[in-house]
């Protein structure tokens, strides 16, 4: 067994990021992960290390196996993250602590028991018809004009087009002007794996980017900004001209959520309702996969079991004993 050096690892203070830069390296160079995959682990482990902290757990040596569980529930329960977000987070925790034991950084391995599930079987939350009518109309203009850039127009437009084309909160960021082929009423996306599809836009979304276009992004490029080219060419705009970092579209979607009287709220929901409104409708598994960017279809069919309502309709219409 490895022995812990004697000095204590306070995993959260500032000469020890070397620790954490370290590991990043590790499964940047050793594990051979893919740019969006090691950005992922990376955002995964500072809500850990931060969770930690909160719990008062600044030395890697006094992790307990409970920690890393009461963290793993407060994913789902507090940030109502999808099984397979949560899985993932899962693989880094099990990932980092081996790292660390591996190095004799701890004693003990307080990951070692955690399980680590194939498929995860929660059904993913989706909003109703009616309640993405009421989200996607929350954005509306200031009561008294100030002169200020239209930014309901921007957040509009984001949620229309994450609604009608299945973005995820990451996607929406990485969105570039010369992806949006508005003539012809498609979207290029690039997904995980650094992979790009190409997904349909329905008429209010493409409504709502060309108000956006016309109205918002302008005023958000001025002059000044413009000859600094601090847009780099992306769709969606923050108000300093920047790009839309993830963490913004989060906060719109859950703004905009709370205005419309809805709770729990998160931007992959709106990708949920996507896909499982598509299916109860009558669209074809394999083409929502191809939609939503799945590389396997499993993942796509928990989509399958989230509407049961058409279910006694088409026994009744296409049994032969209906």
């Amino acid at each position: 067994m490895p022995t812990a050096q004697n000095n204590r690892i306070d995993l959260l203070s500032e000469p020890n990021q070397l620790v954490r830069r370290r590991f990043i390296n590790f499964i940047r160079i050793e594990c051979g992960l893919l740019p969006s995959s090691i950005e992922a682990y990376s955002r995964d482990l500072e809500t850990l290390l931060i969770d930690l902290q909160n719990r008062g757990i600044n030395d890697a040596h006094n992790t307990l196996p409970e920690h890393l569980i009461a963290h793993i529930r407060s994913l789902t329960k507090e940030r109502g993250y999808a099984g397979t977000t949560v899985s993932r987070h899962i693989a880094t925790i099990k990932v980092f602590y081996r790292w660390l034991y591996a190095n004799e950084k701890i004693e003990d391995n307080p990951a070692d028991h955690l399980d680590q599930p194939a498929k995860w079987k929660k059904l993913p939350g989706v909003l109703s018809p009616n309640q993405i009518k009421k989200l996607l109309n929350a954005p509306q203009p200031p009561e008294k004009p100030n002169g200020q850039p239209p930014l309901y127009l921007r957040d509009r437009a984001i949620l229309e087009l994450m609604y009608a084309s299945g973005l995820r909160a990451s996607e929406v960021g990485n969105i570039t002007l010369s992806d949006l082929k508005e003539r012809i009423g498609i979207i290029r996306v690039l997904g995980k794996g650094d992979k790009h599809r190409i997904v349909p836009m329905g008429t209010p979304a493409i409504k709502a980017l060309d108000e956006y276009l016309s109205e918002c992004r302008p005023m958000l490029i001025n002059a000044e900004r413009a000859a600094e080219k601090r847009d780099q060419g992306r769709l969606f705009l923050s108000r300093t001209g920047r790009p839309i970092e993830r963490v913004r579209v989060w906060q719109i979607v859950n703004r905009c959520a709370k205005q419309s009287g809805l709770e729990r709220v998160h931007p992959h929901m709106l990708r949920h309702s996507f896909a499982t409104h598509l299916l109860a409708g009558g669209a074809d598994l394999r083409i929502v996969q191809d939609l939503l960017g799945h590389a396997d279809i499993t993942t796509t069919q928990i989509y399958t079991h989230v509407d049961r309502s058409k279910l006694s309709d088409t026994i009744k219409n296409l049994h032969p004993r209906g």
